[in-house]
């Protein structure tokens, strides 16, 4: 049980008995690939710890538009999670695990009392807090912001994996974004005359990745 902590650099300075505390009440969770992890007006009951897989954290609309907030990948923590539990509240989005999700569940219980009594946990916890609020800012301006054709060449070069394919239908590429599903249909059409890339039902072939990294650097000019 102790060998999960070396896979969190900010645990490795918690007190011994801390850390003992922790190994002792947290148990390691497996979940399988398209599990509804935690999702609107539930209460989340322990702090997720990834060890192996992926989460996708997406907002659902009344009207059932969708658009995802970020990832937590493996040696990270759920910000929604970490939120919800500081402030006793029931989370307003949804957790979906995209693979087969193996991590680290603490109790709520066990949580308050580390966050309390050990400045260390305290720090790596709001250490990964921070890190994520900020690159929920970047979310949001992002989207009021940046044009829709740079946001998709570079989510479709994030979301490739080196596999150079997506599987992903234009309504979930949509929710990517957090735009319409007509407006990728006709971004991902002009980047198919373009030859960046070749579509088929529910998967989106890289055919020239260079096109799209030269299309995503315009962000940082």
């Amino acid at each position: 049980m102790t060998d999960w902590i070396k896979q969190f650099p900010g645990l490795s300075r918690i007190e011994p008995a801390v850390r003992d505390a922790l190994t002792r009440k947290s148990a390691i969770i497996a979940v399988p690939q398209g599990t509804v992890i935690f999702g609107p007006g539930k209460s989340p009951e322990n702090l997720l710890l990834l060890l192996e897989g992926r989460v996708r954290v997406q907002q659902v609309s009344e009207g059932g538009r969708e658009i995802v907030l970020y990832r937590v990948e493996a040696g990270q923590s759920c910000v929604l999670t970490t939120a919800c539990l500081l402030a006793h509240e029931d989370y307003s989005a949804q957790g979906i695990a995209e693979t087969d999700v193996r991590a680290v569940a603490i109790p709520r219980a066990v949580f308050d009392d580390l966050v309390s009594q050990s400045v260390a946990f305290r720090s790596f916890i709001f250490t990964a807090y921070s890190k994520r609020i900020t690159d929920l800012f970047q979310v949001i301006e992002d989207i009021a912001f940046q044009r829709v054709d740079i946001r998709l060449a570079q989510k479709l070069i994030d979301l490739e994996r080196g596999a150079r394919q997506i599987k992903a239908t234009h309504q979930q590429m949509a929710a990517e974004l957090g735009t319409a599903r007509e407006v990728v249909s006709r971004q991902l059409g002009e980047f198919q005359r373009r030859g960046w890339i070749r579509q088929s039902r529910g998967t989106i072939d890289l055919v020239d990745i260079a096109g799209l990294e030269r299309l995503a650097a315009l962000d940082a000019g």
